[in-house]
């Protein structure tokens, strides 16, 4: 993306999340450490099963009199409604405003930019993973997860046109953003097909921020830092390329006539659940694996 380029994801759902006792029921509940969220950082997290399993990912930041939990707009009522499950008689709020806000993506250099702007508060010196601002009316923070995703400004939708307007931003199509992701080896799209069938950290929540090994129990904690500090991990979620035929989810991968992986995601792009003996993949480095009749290749993501 170029500097003056942006994306606006009207696929992203919001849900607003206050109360007295907001801060401790999150902690309780997901992946990273609440207590680390301030106005100047935003977080990557997840919230899994008692068993470790894999459910649904978004971003948390301070917003209001509360947090604001961004993620995948199809999958906000679901993400309420296990809240609700865990909330019982927690004094939360937990409110979609889906139909109220958006946000825009924008270069990590725009956001470089902004930051020296004379209306910024919050995170002015720092440009890394989750640095938050506050410009006007809006929150703008770096992507916890990579870098070259760039930055997300949060702001109601009526306001979309006057901040590119004001920015001198030219609109591109979100296309472009997710396949850059897909290139990271970073699933944004789909992610039902993930749910409760992998383990969470076989999603790379530990190497996309996502887990603090260090904050004490959440929801599924037990195995998950067992697998972690065990070394156990042998199985990964990463980006794959066909290379010929059609593909599609569940077809298992094979490595002379090994089963090596198996497709999670078939579409818009394509994942899957790869078995990792070698963590730098030099294993499957530009080898043409046999999808069914097809053939595919492992990518190599940012973070490996």
């Amino acid at each position: 993306m170029e500097i003056n380029e942006t994306t606006v994801l009207d696929d992203r759902g919001f849900v607003k999340i206050n109360g007295d006792e907001a801060k401790s029921f999150l902690q309780n509940i997901v992946t990273n450490d609440i207590e680390k969220i301030t106005d100047s950082l935003t977080l990557f997290s997840s919230i899994f099963t008692p068993q470790g399993k894999y459910l649904y990912e978004f971003f948390i930041l301070k917003f209001e009199d509360g947090y604001l939990l961004e993620c995948e707009k199809k999958l906000t009522s679901e993400i309420i409604k296990i809240f609700d499950f865990y909330k019982l008689r927690t004094k939360v709020n937990l409110i979609d405003v889906s139909k109220k806000y958006t946000n825009i993506i924008i270069s990590l250099e725009k956001f470089k930019e902004i930051t020296k702007t004379e209306h910024v508060k919050g995170s002015t010196l720092s440009c890394e993973k989750g640095s938050t601002l506050s410009c006007e009316n809006e929150r703008i923070y770096v992507d916890p997860r990579s870098k070259n995703l760039g930055a997300k400004i949060i702001t109601k939708i009526e306001n979309i046109e006057n901040i590119i307007k004001k920015l001198d931003l030219k609109k591109i199509d979100k296309k472009n953003y997710y396949e850059k992701s897909f290139t990271l080896g970073i699933p944004q799209l789909n992610l039902t097909k993930l749910k409760d069938k992998i383990f969470g950290i076989e999603n790379n929540l530990d190497e996309l921020n996502g887990i603090d090994f260090k904050k004490g129990c959440y929801i599924g904690q037990e195995n998950t830092s067992r697998i972690k500090l065990r070394n156990k991990l042998r199985r990964r979620i990463l980006p794959i390329e066909k290379v010929s035929g059609q593909i599609s989810a569940n077809d298992i991968i094979k490595y002379k006539d090994s089963e090596v992986g198996k497709i999670m995601i078939d579409k818009p792009y394509s994942f899957a659940l790869i078995k990792v003996i070698d963590p730098d993949l030099k294993e499957f480095a530009n080898i043409e694996l046999m999808c069914g009749n097809s053939k595919v290749k492992i990518l190599k993501p940012e973070w490996i």
